[in-house]
């Protein structure tokens, strides 16, 4: 094969390259930021410009493992499912990738210091029944803080809550004492229900017979 036509063939290939949907490719030239490669067939200038990095834009679930302390000295794990994406432009996918070496990491360390800063406010039974304003506080505060680096929160959810053994063994005692009390109350309101309409039918039986014997007394009369 000529020289010629390996050469034409090896230029091509260093020319030009396609970047998948949901992707975008960083090109440096002799080692500098030049431009973001997004969809599609692209090309470069061969030897000059090389492929960096590739940015991946699709949304992406971080799931977060913490552990706290509530205000009435609880300790308890929560688990944070922070969705989020790359900003879809080229200043946004320029900063994710030179800014963040780990953005996972990074987004991780930033939710344990909000649910840190969060959950020692309250006490365990309000953890539970305010989880959705300690995930909007999470995602307000996440939101603020990665924006300037390239980076959108699509939400932030409390998909677990679980206190230490010994507390949610106390809880669960606390609960089935609840229902007894419960279940004890209702049959001590049925058994009064029968008591009152026993007595109900027994005063009404005997209006009806002092009613027939009124009657009789009249028709003998």
């Amino acid at each position: 094969m000529p020289l010629g036509v390996l050469l034409v063939g090896f230029l091509a290939y260093k020319t030009f390259f396609t970047v998948k949907q949901k992707t975008a490719v960083v090109i440096e030239r002799l080692g500098k930021f030049q431009r973001i490669a997004q969809s599609g067939l692209q090309l470069k200038i061969p030897l000059i410009d090389q492929k960096s990095g590739m940015v991946n834009l699709r949304v992406r679930e971080l799931p977060v493992n913490i552990e706290t302390k509530t205000k009435d000295d609880v300790f308890v794990n929560l688990i944070v499912s922070v969705q989020y994406y790359v900003t879809n432009n080229p200043e946004g996918i320029r900063k994710a990738f030179y800014q963040f070496d780990n953005p996972e990491a990074q987004i991780q360390s930033y939710v344990f210091d909000s649910i840190r800063s969060e959950v020692p406010k309250l006490i365990l039974d309000d953890v539970f029944s305010e989880k959705d304003k300690i995930a909007v506080a999470v995602q307000n505060e996440l939101a603020e803080t990665i924006s300037g680096f390239g980076y959108e929160i699509v939400k932030a959810l409390v998909t677990d809550i679980d206190p230490d053994s010994k507390v949610k063994n106390s809880m669960n005692e606390i609960n089935a004492a609840k229902r007894l009390k419960e279940a004890a109350k209702e049959y001590a309101e049925a058994e009064k229900i029968k008591v009152v309409a026993a007595a109900e039918a027994e005063a009404e039986s005997k209006k009806l017979q002092g009613e027939g014997i009124a009657n009789q007394r009249i028709a003998i009369a």
